[in-house]
This record gives structure tokens, sequence and C-alpha cells, in this order.
């Protein structure tokens, strides 16, 4: 090993370890210093129309393509294709990770109607509708490798939702329209109708499988260098991808905090977040599953690729920054909740049933 890579892994293996809160220090910054955040989202790179089709490259876009990408980029297809063996487990993960979120949206939208405030409802139901709309986060093989989980089931099921979001998301945005009223129920429409497909079909699924057939022409020994530094790419991506967006938000909140929504907003983003690990777990049991597939299906479908989901909000709701709060609040919760299960559940060998 040289020491330019040894010193690589290190820097990878530092940043996952203070991961989540140098997020939240990103978040910070966005709260309190927005203004680059505001001129890093206002760059164009291209601005042109293909087939009818609106290509616009915003530095949120490109740092979204390119996480995909690196993912993408190291997955071993080879591995994929012992999930035939038990494709019920896989279904059942691909359809619990659109459905599961979009019957909690319901309920919620039938409890919160006794919240006073109707527009703070509607910010709360459409920010929750772009969570569970988004496929499984690619940062939940990192922690289903943690816990030594099976490692084709994770990598399968992130590549399934991904591969099926552009015609699952139109559907679960058009369900969670029908809950929502007034100019957010006809945004949601508007946006599952034309640019949530066109969306992921360009700055989700492309890179994804351009990453896959990248991948295929490395070598095993290449791809195991590149590791360490596509690592660290992606930590960087991320963290000024949620500073960009947050900087839409966040600075609202500080100059007018609403304490009780905040409360509200986090009670649900956390119950939506416990909610979705513990579908993961009852399919998991429900399919006989063991112990490594229960990892994989806990931690994908407890976590969601919200760096598209605040790509998607911010472009389309830029008139409602107000939507953007529960999807930055999940991406914080779903790391501090996979932690928690991590630790309870699989480091701890006595704790698993």
């Amino acid at each position: 090993m040289s020491n330019q890579s040894g010193f690589a892994k290190k820097c990878a293996h530092l940043l996952h370890e203070y991961f989540i809160w140098i997020v939240v220090a990103s978040y910070g910054a966005a709260a309190f210093t927005p203004q680059l955040g505001e001129t890093l989202r206002s760059w164009r790179f291209l601005n042109t129309s293909i087939a009818g089709m609106s290509i616009v490259a915003t530095t949120p876009a490109i740092l979204l393509a390119t996480l995909l990408f690196n993912a993408s980029l190291v997955a071993n297809i080879d591995e994929l294709k012992t999930i035939a063996r038990r494709p019920v487990l896989a279904l059942g993960g691909l359809v619990g990770n659109f459905a599961s979120p979009l019957a909690f949206i319901f309920v919620s939208s039938v409890l919160l109607r006794l919240w006073h405030n109707n527009d703070e409802t509607q910010q709360l139901l459409t920010g929750l509708a772009f969570v569970a709309a988004m496929p499984i986060a690619g940062a939940s093989t990192a922690w289903a490798q943690s816990a030594n989980g099976n490692m084709s089931l994770s990598v399968g099921l992130v590549l399934a939702t991904t591969l099926f979001s552009p015609a699952l998301t139109p559907l679960v945005l058009h369900a969670a329209g029908a809950v929502t009223t007034g100019d957010y129920s006809e945004d949601l429409h508007e946006i599952a109708a034309g640019e949530s497909a066109n969306f992921l079909g360009l700055w989700v699924l492309a890179p994804s499988l351009l990453g896959l057939a990248a991948g295929r022409a490395l070598s095993d020994k290449r791809a195991a260098a590149a590791k360490p530094y596509l690592k660290i790419s992606n930590y960087a991506a991320i963290v000024i991808l949620n500073y960009a967006n947050a900087s839409l938000s966040l600075p609202g909140v500080l100059r007018q905090p609403d304490a009780d929504f905040l409360v509200l907003m986090m009670f649900i983003v956390f119950s939506l977040c416990l909610t979705a690990f513990a579908i993961g777990f009852l399919i998991a049991r429900l399919g006989g599953a063991d112990r490594r597939e229960t990892a994989s299906l806990m931690f994908g479908l407890g976590m969601n690729n919200n760096g598209a989901g605040l790509m998607l909000a911010s472009t389309t709701m830029a008139d409602h920054p107000g939507v953007l709060l529960p999807v930055i609040l999940y991406n914080l919760i779903q790391h501090f909740v996979a932690a928690l299960v991590d630790r309870l559940m699989f480091q701890e060998r006595d704790g698993f049933v």
C-alpha cells in the first residue's frame, strides 16, 4: 500500500467517524451564512433543451450526479445475481420503501387536521412526500456493511429502487397530492406529471447506470484503490449539497422561529424514520430473513436518498422553502437512528432477536 493510499484511507475513516457532526455543522453554516450557498445554487453550467426536456445543470444537480456515479462505480454487479435466490425479500424491500412512508403520510394527514395552522400542516405533509418518493440512499450500504449485513441485498435494494424511481416516484407524489390541499397539492401533481420523472431519469438513474458501466471496465485492484478517494469526494459533495440546499430554508427559521411547529415536525419526522426501520424489520421477519438480511432491509428502508429529495424540492418548490425542513431533518435523523439500531441490534450480538 502506498503512503498516499494509506493516508486517503485514514482520511476517509476519520470523515466517516465524525460525518454526522460535519453535516450538522454544514446546516449551521447554511443557517448563519447562507450567501455562499445561494451563490452556488445560482450557477448554471448548462441550460438547454433536448427532445422537449429541459436540462439545467446546476451545482446541486452535478453534485448529486457525482454521488450516484461514484457509488455505482464500485458496486459489485456479480453480487446482485444472488438476489434471485431470495426474490421475496428484494420485492418486499422495493414495495416497502415506497408504500410504508406513503401510508404514514395518509395517517398523518388525518391526525394533523387537529393542528391549528393549515399552512404548516401542508408544508409538513409536502416535505414528507419528497422523503417518501425517493429511492433508498447509497449510505444505507455503508451502515449495512458496518453491521455485517447482506451486501448483495443491500446494493440490490439501492439499485432496484433507483431503477424504478422514475415510475414509482410520480405515483407517490400524486398520492401525496391527494391528501394535501391548495397550492401544495397542485405543485405535487405538477411535479409528478413532468418534473420528477425527468429529474430522476437525468440526475439519478443516468449517472447510476453510467457508474455501473464504467465500473465494469475497472479491474478489482483499481476499484479497490479508488474507493478511499471516492469516499472522500462523496463526503465533500454531500456536505456542499446539504449546505447549498439548506441555505434556502434555514435562515428563515432563524429569522422567524416557530418553536411549537419545529417540535411537531421533529416528532413527526422521527416517527416516520422509526416506522421505516420497523417496517424493514417486519418484512425481514415475515420473509424468514437471517440476521444479515435483516440488517440490509432495516437500513435500506430506513434511509432514503434525501440529497435527491432536497434537490427536487428546492428546484420545484423554491416559493415554499418551509417544505425543505422535513427533508433536512429526516436526513439528520436517519443517521442518528441508524447508529442507534446498529448499536442495539447488530453490534451487540446478544441483542439481536
